[in-house]
């Protein structure tokens, strides 16, 4: 996962490459690094996306390809904007329940260099918690695990001790050996930026 924090806007991407091997890992730098360039672009969200499916495309063999969530949240308005490339959905924890986020689904990087990666909109509350997944959390020896009630469970804890709980239960599912990458990143939303600072040109108060 990558993130970056402007002063109105912090962006996220979670993308996770086909494989286990160097080349997956290659794959996954290769699109990290294309959205960021896109991104110090100043580029919007669909064509961030776009630029960095062509640079993947240019750059991986017939069958390669990487999933992912590429993520805006303006913190003026609370407005999350999304693209979904294939990837697990992301869990909203909302007023004391957990649910998945409703996407509709697009294709992974890197499968094809026309594809179109529309973005959609959730509007954040204050107290709301994001949490996205990789595959590597969903895998068949934790089938078991009931992610949306212990994310339910822990939504009063710290976001660490909250991810934490999660990938320990996970990990103890597949009897401590792990078959995928596993990665967690939670956002709690807090309700946007608070203060009578101004530092657009240094802080002047």
């Amino acid at each position: 996962f990558d993130f970056s924090v402007e002063r109105d806007t912090l962006h996220l991407s979670m993308t996770d490459a086909m494989g286990h091997t160097l080349n997956a890992a290659v794959l996954a730098t290769v699109l990290v690094g294309a959205l960021r360039n896109a991104r110090r672009r100043g580029v919007d969200l669909a064509e961030q996306s776009r630029l960095a499916n062509d640079a993947l495309c240019g750059f991986a063999d017939d069958g390669d390809f990487v999933t992912g969530q590429v993520v805006r949240i303006d913190n003026i308005s609370g407005t999350a904007r999304i693209v979904n490339a294939g990837h697990p959905l992301p869990i909203l924890i909302r007023d004391e329940r957990a649910e998945n986020v409703a996407l509709a689904p697009g294709l992974p990087f890197g499968v094809a260099v026309e594809a179109e990666y529309n973005v959609q909109e959730l509007v954040l509350r204050a107290g709301d918690r994001l949490v996205f997944l990789t595959d590597g959390m969903l895998e068949r020896n934790a089938a078991d695990v009931n992610a949306m009630e212990i994310l339910t469970e822990t939504r009063h804890l710290h976001p660490r001790e909250a991810v934490q709980a999660l990938t320990q239960t996970v990990v103890n599912a597949c009897g401590g050996e792990r078959r995928a990458d596993a990665t967690v990143p939670c956002v709690d939303w807090h309700g946007g930026p608070t203060g009578e600072r101004d530092a657009r040109s240094g802080a002047d108060q």
